[in-house]
């Protein structure tokens, strides 16, 4: 991320993202939660070490609790005996109305939460949950279809400017 990047001056700090999501899913919503992590897990992050590869969110309808799961969060190297688990479950923060609204989202059919982004934000670790819909296999190429058009689009405008 460059000095001039937008996020930078928000104090944002994308540590990771889940670009395959985005391919397979159709974003209904977006949602920022806070994760409730331990101490070595705040400094793996900080350092950029974090994957959230096959991780998904889940609403735990007896205790009304949001939680993320299969996020890979490594060992800390200068960890000790006290190190944390890479791939525990780590409770989502929001308020109980948020929760509610998660909820009743997924219990519509095809609908599930989905881990975007894990950032830091003025030095808090967030993590952006979509409520999402599976894209069909149609969808899935137009959209590579509509990316390749958009990329040969901006290929072609700055060979122009070459060109000048």
């Amino acid at each position: 991320m460059s000095a001039n990047s937008p996020n930078t001056a928000q104090g944002i700090k994308i540590v990771a993202q889940n670009r395959k999501a985005l391919h397979d899913y159709e974003v209904l919503q977006r949602v920022e939660a806070g994760i409730e992590l331990r101490g070595t897990e705040v400094k793996v992050i900080r350092e950029g070490h974090a994957s959230l590869v096959g991780a998904y969110a889940d609403i735990d309808k007896y205790k009304n609790e949001a939680w993320l799961i299969g996020v890979n969060i490594p060992l800390y190297g200068f960890g000790n005996i006290f190190n944390h688990d890479t791939h525990r479950n780590r409770r989502l923060l929001l308020h109980k109305r948020e929760i509610l609204k998660l909820r009743e989202h997924t219990e519509r059919k095809g609908n599930t939460l989905v881990p975007l982004s894990l950032y830091l934000k003025k030095g808090k670790v967030k993590c952006q949950i979509g409520i999402c819909r599976g894209k069909a296999a149609h969808d899935k190429r137009e959209t590579i279809r509509r990316r390749e058009g958009d990329l040969q689009a901006r290929r072609a405008v700055a060979n122009a400017m070459k060109r000048r």
